[in-house]
């Protein structure tokens, strides 16, 4: 059983909103999870959609909720009868990054305000190990918990048109990667060549809510590598798998 007061309200005629706490934390975080596997669980046999974020499941069902008091009763009891694993299997991906300012074109910037040298920000972005708290915005965008303070940064107060897509970005205290070519209001500090989201794959987006995220400093030389080792469908991922 978990010790979170959790809130349960309509979300329109056929979905439900469950709530937490609303922080980032990775104890919620665990939490949400264990939750929403419970749910699928329990509705494995109907046709229901489960969308997880930072403190919060949206449960979507195919069919309008006639009783919604009964439904809220139902998960009451699959949350009160919850066993957390005691495994967290995770993997750890290692996804590289060129800080250089041709692709960083924030850097100077947040420099200034931070009060920071551009090795300093590079080096405390890098040597993070980032959450996957959940994934959104756009398909393959992953919301990660675990900057460092420091990088603390407001977001752009007029954003972008046009962000490339493998940008590299800080907004207020997350971290984050555009996935596709794409407006946004998020601070540039560099760019990664691999590709998050492949809708004609099995699995389109590589990681999960759950698993980390560490960020591999490469130069531009090494990112036209990889660039081209993608091109070739040569360019292999690399990861840790963890076994807690």
């Amino acid at each position: 059983m978990s010790n979170f007061q959790l809130t349960y309200k309509p979300f329109g005629e056929r979905s439900l909103l469950i709530e937490w706490p609303n922080k980032i934390n990775e104890n919620i975080l665990n939490d949400v999870l264990g939750y929403k596997s419970a749910i699928e669980k329990y509705y494995i046999k109907q046709n229901i959609y489960i969308k997880s974020a930072y403190n919060s499941i949206l449960i979507t069902y195919d069919y309008t909720i006639e009783n919604i008091y009964n439904e809220i009763s139902v998960l009451k009891e699959l949350y009160f009868d919850m066993k957390m694993p005691l495994n967290k299997n995770f993997k750890v991906w290692h996804i590289p990054v060129c800080y250089d300012l041709n692709f960083g074109i924030d850097l100077e910037e947040i420099s200034k305000k931070n009060k920071l040298s551009i090795d300093q920000i590079i080096s405390l972005h890098s040597n993070q190990l980032y959450t996957v708290f959940f994934i959104g915005f756009l398909p393959g965008f992953l919301y990660l918990g675990g900057l460092n303070k420091q990088l603390y940064v407001p977001r752009k107060s007029s954003p972008r048109q046009k962000i490339e897509k493998g940008s590299v970005a800080i907004g207020n205290q997350q971290t984050g990667v555009y996935p596709i070519e794409s407006p946004g209001g998020w601070n540039i500090i560099g760019n990664s060549p691999i590709t998050f989201f492949n809708p004609n794959l099995k699995t389109p987006c590589f990681s999960n809510p759950g698993d980390k995220i560490r960020f591999i400093p490469i130069d531009l030389n090494e990112h036209i590598k990889i660039c081209n080792s993608i091109n070739q469908g040569k360019y292999q991922l690399i990861y840790e798998e963890i076994n807690g």
